[in-house]
This record gives structure tokens, C-alpha cells and sequence, in this order.
């Protein structure tokens, strides 16, 4: 069936929720993505963070085969082969896979989604200040954040633009300005015993790339920790070595109390995980929460294998060079005004709002990119990205700037 055909059946069947592009994509290997008419896209997006070892990356494909040829699923009332071993995994990531600089041990809920993970993170978060007769309800979250699209996720999210048409959502949220100290503090004040957690990204990666400052994150930890309080991070595009670390929260000197994963966690198998110290976790009791699908036997076969690839060949170092290899080839265009973030998640800012046309003219190009604002390009390149497709990036990037501007 070719592409028009797929066109119109989509228009037909399929309920209107993305502004799709104009392309069919049929196959992919590592860095490269393949259309319907065999055309070739070099992907700086991978599907939107998920692909973190690229497109089909071998283990990943034969792991996924042999589980599928054994068992798919038998659902959480059983144990599995591989659920404990990922869970120390994640574990053993979360805490540098340093056993000296170890905070203990991270226990995790499985699910299938980051809006999933994130929903398991506020649950365990009001259960846990229930339990241990602190009683606050309130959950702190910052303004431009994005934490999912579930009425509960939703209401995390501070963006009007996305919530009003879903009103009245859940209560239990006050949001401040990312960076504002001066706001967090008077929001303990206002709400004394009342606040259970503060949820933040460290890198809030759908407003355009901002990261929160170093004296920031400091600060939220100490604020919550001294008010009887958690600290969740929202790792769901930041984790998984994406910033060239483990986990984003690494880079900044800080321990959170829960982390919500997915993403990049099983290189393009649907899988969220929501993970807590012990003594957090402790707070959940059986029959407090759950998911049909959550940590299946083909989700943990690939998360297995992609945690295992990922620390083995060192991808910290693989994304930290080649992260400041685009970082400062970015920031070499003349167009570009600043480039933010850390690693293989950056924000390259423009100084017109010409990004979504950027956006078409690299899919004519031969490239696959993310306009997260009118002015901003966002890059999540697969993981496995090298200094070379770097360069042809930044050459053909270099050429639609200058034929946009040209326009103008």
C-alpha cells in the first residue's frame, strides 16, 4: 500500500491529535530512517527520545524476537524472567553505578508510559506523606514543565494552552517560575505542612530546552526535604544517558526521592518506570496501585538489553563528545542566537520564528527535526549519533537558514 493510500485511511480512521508530516516511514537502521519511495532521513529525533540505541539496533531486535517467541505476556499477578534484574539495573544507574556513592536501594514500578510514570510518582508521593503522618497533598511543579497527558499528568503540567480545553482537572498543584527562588520559598510559606513533593524536570525539554540552575535544584531539595517533603525528577526525556549521565539529576549535585523513567529505556518498546528509595517505596502496600500491562515480558527483554548496551560501551563518554561536538557546531550558525542543554538534548534558539519551517525544509533535506517553539529547534538524536552525521546536519542546516533568511 503506498503512501496515499496510508494518507487516507489515517484521515479516515485514525483521530486528529498530530498535525502529521508529509512522510511514511518504513524501515530504519541506527542513525537513518527510510520513506515508502526509499528515500533516506537522517534522524535527529528519535522518536521524540525514545530510540536511544537507534533504529533497530541488532540486540534489541534479536532480544525482542526470542522473548516474543517464548512469551509476551501473563500480566503482574506472576514473576517473570528479567522484571528483577532490570529493576536492579535501574537500581544500580540511579546511583551512579557507584556502589561507594550509593544511597541505597531504588525500588521500581513498572509501567508503560512517561505520563504513566509520572502518575505513579504523585500517587507514591500523597501515600507516602499520608502514611508517615506528614498529611500534605500539595505538589509543587514548575511553570513550562510538561509531565503527560493523563487529566492527573495534565494538571502537573504548568501550560494553560494545553489544559483549558480539558478543565475541571484534579486539584493538589501550585506552580512556580523555573529558577525562582524567591518564588519557591514563598510557596512553603504559603502552604505550611501542606506540600508533599516537588516535581520538576531538570531540563524541561518540551518548552523549547531550559534547564533549572544548579542553586535552583539545591534549593528545591533543601525546601522540600526541611518541609517534611519529596523530591521527584522527572527523568522521562532527561534519563537514560541522555545528557550523558545516567540520569540528569547527576550533573547537579542532588538526590531526588522518586524518579519517573521511560523514553529511551527500551529503545523504542512502549515502557515507563517509576522508581523510589526504599523507604519511600515502603509506602506503597499491595493493591495501592497497578498496571495490566506494565513491566511485560517483552518490555523488560528490551529494557534489559538496552541498559546493558548503554553501560557497557560507555555512552556516557560517547554522548558527552559528540553532545559538545553539536552543541558547538550549533552555535557556529549565524542564525542561531543561543543553543541550551546538556549532552544529546539540545535547544538551538533562532533569532526569527522561522523553526517549523526549518522543520519542513529538513524533511526535503534528507532530515528528521523538532521545532518545540516557534523559535526553537529541538535535537534528540539517537544515542548511537556520531561526529560525522553531525557534520551533515550542520551543513544542510547551514543552507536552509540561509535560503529561509533569504525569503524574509
Amino acid at each position: 500500500m503506498g503512501f496515499a493510500e496510508q494518507k487516507q485511511l489515517d484521515e479516515l480512521y485514525v483521530m486528529p491529535t498530530f498535525a502529521r508530516k508529509q512522510v511514511c516511514f518504513v524501515e530504519g537502521e541506527g542513525m537513518r530512517l527510510r520513506d515508502d519511495a526509499g528515500k533516506e532521513y537522517l534522524d535527529f529525533l528519535s522518536g521524540i527520545g525514545v530510540c536511544s540505541l537507534g533504529h533497530c539496533h541488532p540486540a534489541v531486535v534479536d532480544a525482542i524476537a526470542k522473548q516474543a517467541a517464548r512469551l509476551i505476556h501473563v500480566s503482574n499477578y506472576f514473576y517473570i524472567e528479567q522484571r528483577g534484574e532490570v529493576a536492579k539495573l535501574l537500581s544500580d544507574a540511579l546511583n551512579g553505578w557507584r556502589p561507594e556513592d550509593a544511597v541505597g536501594t531504588w525500588k521500581t514500578f513498572f509501567a508503560n508510559s512517561g505520563a504513566e510514570a509520572n502518575e505513579c510518582a504523585m500517587k507514591l508521593a500523597r501515600v507516602w506523606s499520608r502514611r508517615n503522618s506528614h498529611g500534605g497533598n500539595i505538589i509543587v511543579t514548575l511553570e513550562g514543565s510538561f509531565h503527560g497527558r493523563t487529566m492527573e499528568t495534565l494538571a502537573a503540567t504548568a501550560q494553560p494552552a494545553k489544559q483549558e480545553l480539558f478543565e475541571p482537572l484534579p486539584g493538589g498543584f501550585v506552580h512556580v517560575p523555573i529558577n525562582d527562588l524567591e518564588a519557591l520559598q514563598a510557596v512553603f510559606d504559603a502552604h505550611p505542612q501542606q506540600i508533599c513533593a516537588v516535581m520538576l524536570e531538570v531540563i524541561q525539554g518540551e518548552s523549547g530546552v531550559h534547564p533549572c540552575t544548579q542553586e535552583f535544584l539545591r534549593a528545591a531539595e533543601q525546601l522540600a526535604h526541611s518541609n517534611g517533603a519529596l523530591l521527584i525528577a522527572d527523568e522521562v526525556q532527561t534519563g537514560i544517558y541522555r545528557t550523558g549521565k545516567a540520569f540528569a539529576f547527576q550533573h547537579f549535585g542532588i538526590q531526588p526521592d522518586i524518579v519517573a523513567i521511560a523514553k529511551g529505556v527500551a529503545a523504542g518498546v512502549p515502557m515507563g518506570a517509576c522508581a523510589a528509595r526504599e523507604d519511600i517505596a515502603a509506602a506503597f502496600q499491595p493493591g495501592d496501585h497497578g498496571s495490566t500491562f506494565g513491566g511485560s515480558n517483552l518490555a523488560m527483554a528490551a529494557a534489559h538489553t538496552t541498559l546493558h548496551v548503554l553501560h557497557d560501551e560507555h555512552f556516557t563518554t560517547r554522548v558527552t563528545e559528540v553532545g559538545a561536538y553539536l552543541a558547538e557546531a550549533l552555535a557556529g550558525l549565524a542564525q542561531v542566537i543561543e543553543v541550551r542543554g546538556l549532552g544529546l538534548m539540545l535547544g538551538a534558539e533562532l533569532d526569527e520564528a522561522l523553526a517549523p519551517d526549518v522543520v519542513a525544509a529538513g524533511l526535503e533535506a534528507g532530515l528528521v527535526l523538532n521545532a518545540p517553539t516557534p523559535t526553537t529547534l529541538r535535537f534528540l538524536p539517537p544515542l548511537v549519533c556520531e561526529k560525522a552525521d553531525v557534520d551533515v546536519l550542520i551543513e544542510k542546516l547551514s543552507t536552509i537558514l540561509s535560503e529561509l533568511g533569504n525569503k524574509e
